[in-house]
């Protein structure tokens, strides 16, 4: 089994977050958003898997060396791509052409998920997706009576399925998968001035492969601020009868309200923190009251009362109480 994962955009939404760290690195509940995405979807592999792709853009060898520590943490060997230019979902995938055989997962790094389900690998393929109630916000699949996917439409204006594609797809067939990305490359086929991997599945469908879904029971999006403040907190939910405050931290004179995060060396005097805050290593809050709130590492909080708030890393903060979206190295 191979995993390959697409991680190249600039993540814009997240800005400044996004600024020096990239997406799917940014910690909720004290774990990677990419450590979590691989971590889920070995939990529902019945076979190990041998590689992981990771495809970026110039992140550096810092970021490149916890992405290859991330596979090697569940035994699996990493592998780095670039995407150099932004064309498309389809190109991006086919940037880790190496990686494209055997049996195949394609999983987009802005994604977690709670899944019910052990991937039947025996199947052609496998859309994951998860039932919403507002699907003409989403591209959404329509199934027949046998579960085999008839077609897809992306956001829908009138009601056609509330079965909604969550960014995760399994391929029997990974060379298959290959010649197919290609031929959108090679013929210049596009849609919305990019390649797209619907086209690829479009393709793969009219010359007989079947597509089923897999539902998750839970879908959580890292897209934004709100969206990843609450993902911190489902997760710290999810979490909650792990240990999750580090024997290295110093509590002095405070409340912690569980679930919380509470990471290596972390100092906490004189406050309150949680539920459902994480705090990154190094970090010191003093003062202070937090809530609903994602603290990265090496930051500094003093006479502050915040919640719904994200603060990067290396930050410094002193001062009235806010709702906050801070980026590394900013100061208050």
């Amino acid at each position: 089994m191979q995993i390959i994962i697409p991680m190249a955009g600039m993540g814009k939404r997240m800005r400044p977050h996004t600024l020096t760290t990239p997406k799917p690195l940014i910690n909720v509940g004290g774990k990677s958003i990419v450590q979590r995405l691989v971590e889920g979807i070995t939990d529902v592999l019945s076979e190990p898997v041998e590689e992981i792709g990771f495809i970026i853009g110039d992140f550096g060898e810092d970021v490149e060396n916890e992405l290859l520590s991330i596979a090697e943490k569940i035994g699996s060997k990493g592998k780095i791509y670039y995407q150099k230019e932004a064309l498309g979902t389809a190109h991006a995938i086919l940037c880790a052409a190496e990686s494209l055989q055997g049996k195949v997962i394609v999983a987009y790094a802005d994604t977690l998920f709670k899944a019910g389900f052990s991937l039947d690998v025996s199947k052609d393929g496998i859309i994951w997706t998860h039932k919403v109630e507002n699907p003409n916000d989403f591209g959404v699949v329509k199934i027949d009576e046998n579960g085999n996917i008839t077609d897809f439409y992306e956001k829908p204006k009138e009601f056609v399925s509330d079965l909604a594609i969550i960014g995760i797809y399994y391929f029997k067939d990974g060379d298959y998968l290959k010649k197919e990305l290609q031929y959108l490359i090679d013929s210049n086929t596009k849609t919305g001035g990019e390649y797209g991997i619907t086209d690829a599945l479009y393709n793969m469908m009219k010359k007989g492969t079947k597509f089923s879904t897999d539902k998750v029971e839970e879908w959580l999006d890292c897209g934004n601020k709100n969206a990843t403040v609450y993902t911190n907190q489902r997760t710290l939910e999810l979490d909650k009868n792990k240990e999750l405050i580090s024997s290295s931290s110093e509590i002095i004179n405070s409340t912690i309200i569980k679930p919380c995060f509470i990471g290596e060396n972390v100092k906490i005097e004189n406050s309150v923190v949680g539920p459902h805050v994480s705090v990154g290593k190094n970090s010191v809050i003093r003062k202070s009251i937090i809530s609903n709130s994602i603290i990265q590492n090496n930051s500094v909080i003093e006479n502050m009362n915040i919640e719904n708030s994200m603060v990067g890393n290396f930050a410094k903060l002193s001062g009235k109480p806010s709702e906050l979206s801070l980026g590394d190295y900013s100061e208050i």
